[in-house]
């Protein structure tokens, strides 16, 4: 009995040594039901974890209508016709434009000065030379200037030697005098043509251009009044020498 009771002691160890490293070389797997807090307390790793949720985890509160803590969001025509204050950056951008606008009106404005100025010295110019050219006499009227300018010019010369120890009056206007007489006398085309642009000048001013029309004529009357004096003078001579040539034939006529 002993014996037996040694052998199968002896048995019994290797059997149990060869158990023991059996299991531990090939695990088995054991399953098991996991309590349900275990299973969700761990952090998903996949997106779609929500979708494996419980109805009773998805839902979420709702508030009551009445309560204050529901936010108050807006239609979307509300948000797009909602105003807004400007910002520095839209304030600064306006800035810049009526900066910019009133640049371009003062630059704008600027070179219409520039150009009206230029038409006007350019008009001026060539009414200038325009007027200076209708001065001249016209080739089929034979007239000179240069000897006949240069006529006046002695003419007017000798009447200011003549009249240089006379008052001033005399002074101013005998060689006026001598100058225009010389030049209806020698140049009368280029004297008509500025009597002419004289009086295109006059008319802009009725007062000078009256005073003008009541000296020319007056100046005509003068003239015509004088011719006929001389008329009647030359009559008056010629009678009387005829009379005296007469009466010295009559007494030529009897002597003999």
């Amino acid at each position: 009995m002993a014996a037996r009771v040694l052998l199968r002691r002896r048995v019994a160890a290797p059997f149990m040594a060869a158990t023991l490293v059996g299991g531990a070389l090939i695990p088995s797997v054991a399953m098991a039901e996991a309590p349900s807090h275990d299973y969700h307390s761990k952090k998903p790793i996949y997106d779609d974890y929500e979708t494996f949720l419980s109805p009773k985890a998805s839902q979420t509160p709702v508030p009551s209508p009445a309560s204050e803590t529901i936010p108050t969001t807006s239609s979307p025509l509300e948000q797009t016709h909602k105003p807004h204050s400007p910002t520095p950056t839209d304030r600064l951008a306006v800035e810049i434009g009526k900066a910019r606008l009133f640049l371009y009106r003062y630059a704008t404005a600027t070179e219409d000065a520039v150009n009206s100025t230029i038409d006007s010295a350019f008009h001026l110019e060539q009414s200038f030379t325009s007027t200076i050219a209708s001065l001249a006499p016209a080739r089929e009227t034979g007239e000179q200037l240069m000897p006949g300018l240069v006529y006046v010019l002695v003419a007017s010369m000798a009447g200011s030697i003549i009249t240089r120890n006379r008052n001033v009056l005399l002074r101013a206007s005998v060689p006026l005098a001598f100058g225009v007489g010389a030049g209806w006398l020698l140049i009368p085309v280029t004297m008509t043509n500025v009597s002419d642009l004289l009086w295109r000048y006059e008319k802009r001013f009725p007062a000078v251009a009256d005073a003008h029309l009541q000296t020319r004529k007056s100046i005509q009357d003068a003239w015509r009044f004088a011719r006929v004096h001389v008329d009647v003078g030359k009559n008056y001579v010629d009678e009387k020498v005829s009379d005296a040539r007469d009466v010295v034939e009559g007494w030529v006529k009897k002597g003999k």
